[in-house]
């Protein structure tokens, strides 16, 4: 194909192939381009080039418009909000009302803890991390703890016997 034919076949075709991939993807103009690249890179141009551009752009439009929704699907999912714990509730514990106890925190001691509990750290790795001592991460962790403890109405397992 002579540049000229193929400058002539966009300016003719082009917008017509761009109305015609937009009702199943929302990035037609990649999709012209697209099949307009295909053409030029074809050793012998097709028997009827108008009719094979609106398959190939066909086809693209549609594996596109594909391609957005499983984007999309993904996005959403990812987007969601995870669970701080995965079953709903754990040895007599609601994990929404955990959640939300653990939320209401200060951020302090809300590190502490999930550092602790989730993450296994020490102490002094949690001090570490948090910038402050290793006593000064167990008081957060352990005023952070009765805070949750109070607030969910359970009960200490290893009551002090000062207490």
């Amino acid at each position: 194909m002579l540049p000229n034919d193929f400058v002539r076949l966009v300016d003719e075709r082009g917008p017509a192939l761009l109305l015609y991939a937009r009702q199943w993807c929302h990035a037609p103009e990649d999709v012209v381009q697209g099949a307009f690249l295909k053409l030029v890179a074809l050793r012998s141009p097709p028997r009827d080039v108008v009719a094979w551009l609106y398959r190939v752009v066909r086809n693209g439009a549609i594996d596109a418009g594909k391609a957005d929704l499983r984007r999309q699907r993904r996005e959403t999912a990812t987007a969601r909000p995870t669970r701080w714990f995965i079953e709903p509730a754990l040895d007599g514990l609601d994990a929404e009302a955990a959640v939300a106890a653990l939320r209401r925190l200060p951020v302090e001691e809300r590190e502490v803890i999930v550092a602790r509990l989730w993450g296994g750290l020490s102490f002094e790795q949690i001090a570490e991390a948090a910038g402050c001592s290793a006593s000064t991460a167990f008081r957060r962790y352990s005023a952070g703890i009765d805070a949750l403890r109070k607030e969910l109405g359970v009960p200490c397992p290893n009551p002090s016997p000062n207490a």
